[in-house]
């Protein structure tokens, strides 16, 4: 049931909206001024609130001050009479979710309010989401060279600078750029990721530019590329190793002119994309081998990222199984297992060779098969070293 503070100096205002409200199985709590309510808010928790403009002590405006200022993020309404239509409208710019005017009319306080509580709920669901994809993606360590990685990342992320990071599979690549998007200024844009190697050579080009309408015969209609589609925003190119040399040259030209063209078209796209890549190969190598442009490793490698293999960061296997333990546990919906010290001592002899991916997948079937608590039998009867 949704919990609404009706704010009115008026007990007959308050009255009406309390049984109008409460009618419509709302659940309602009164407030005769501005300052009442601010203290049942510090120690209540509303779903919306509705609130008059002019009020004794304090008045409505003040009231959604503090609120605001006090990272409050339920909706709310302004009552306002005839002769305060101009104040609701600025109290709307400032962060009011809508006003009514007095007298009150029914419907539009209803469709107001269900429309209001319809916006928290919202609010309230993209915060578990982000939570959630927040901790899958945390980055989980305190080994030196994690500490160094995230030192790096609070210093790169809030510049344009494009990033290289390397790595074994599995090491979490994908994290390290995950994390510099969310801690950028262009957080707030897309993150875009590529797959290099999963895309066909011949795709390739389509996939990061585009295409336009009877490029080639499958191209039944236009389409915008990875670039295009990360606007704003980042694109991660993922094993950028194993792009072909024709693909890569035209990369080249798209991070030097921050132009791209789709494929069938004749007109260059101005792209405002900061990219960021990644790949399990020695670069260096691949470049003396001429399977990789030496240009194109200069524009891309600005800042170099090496992310370590988890056998040269075994101290931090006790956190990542903790963390894993927790996260999968949730998952499955059953109460977290323990892991005895023996257990731990056996994971931290393996060699880990898919790294933190083959870690999880290790402590997910530790979970499934074991009982209440996961020992170091356990780790040697279902874990091949």
């Amino acid at each position: 049931m949704s919990k609404i503070l009706v704010i009115d100096d008026e007990k007959s205002i308050r009255s009406s909206l309390r049984d109008i409200l409460e009618y419509e199985k709302y659940s309602v709590e009164e407030a005769e001024d501005g300052v009442e309510a601010l203290k049942m808010i510090k120690g209540g928790n509303y779903d919306a609130v509705l609130c008059d403009i002019k009020m004794p002590k304090m008045d409505g405006i003040e009231v959604l001050d503090n609120i605001i200022s006090n990272g409050y993020d339920f909706p709310v309404v302004m009552i306002s009479g005839h002769g305060n239509i101009d104040t609701a409208v600025d109290a709307i710019k400032k962060g009011a979710f809508d006003y009514i005017s007095k007298p009150l009319d029914l419907n539009r306080l209803l469709i107001t309010m269900r429309n209001a509580l319809d916006r928290s709920s919202l609010v309230t669901e993209a915060k578990v989401l982000k939570k959630k994809i927040s901790k899958t993606y945390d980055m989980i360590g305190n080994s030196k060279a994690i500490s160094e990685i995230k030192e790096m990342i609070e210093k790169v992320a809030p510049t344009n600078a494009r990033v290289m990071i390397t790595g074994e599979n599995g090491t979490g690549k994908e994290l390290v750029a995950r994390w510099l998007h969310e801690k950028s200024e262009c957080s707030s844009g897309p993150f875009v990721e590529v797959n290099c190697a999963a895309i066909p050579s011949e795709l390739i080009e389509s996939e990061l530019f585009g295409h336009e309408k009877g490029a080639f015969t499958s191209a039944i209609k236009q389409r915008k590329g990875n670039f295009e589609q990360a606007e704003g925003g980042t694109l991660f190119l993922d094993e950028i190793g194993d792009m072909s040399l024709s693909a890569q040259s035209k990369v080249l030209r798209a991070l030097q002119e921050n132009k791209i063209m789709r494929v069938g078209g004749e007109k260059g796209i101005k792209v405002n994309v900061r990219v960021v890549a990644a790949t399990n190969k020695d670069v260096k190598k691949e470049i003396e081998m001429g399977n990789f442009r030496e240009d194109l490793y200069h524009r891309l490698g600005v800042i170099l990222i090496h992310v370590p293999s988890l056998n040269d960061r075994k101290e931090d296997i006790p956190q990542l199984t903790e963390h894993f333990t927790e996260q999968i546990c949730s998952d499955y919906g059953m109460p977290i297992k323990s892991i005895t010290k023996d257990a731990m001592a056996e994971l931290k002899k393996i060699s880990w060779t898919g790294n933190i991916r083959e870690l999880r997948n290790v402590i997910e079937r530790l979970i499934i098969l074991c009982d209440t608590k996961i020992t170091g039998k356990d780790v040697l009867n279902y874990v091949k070293k």
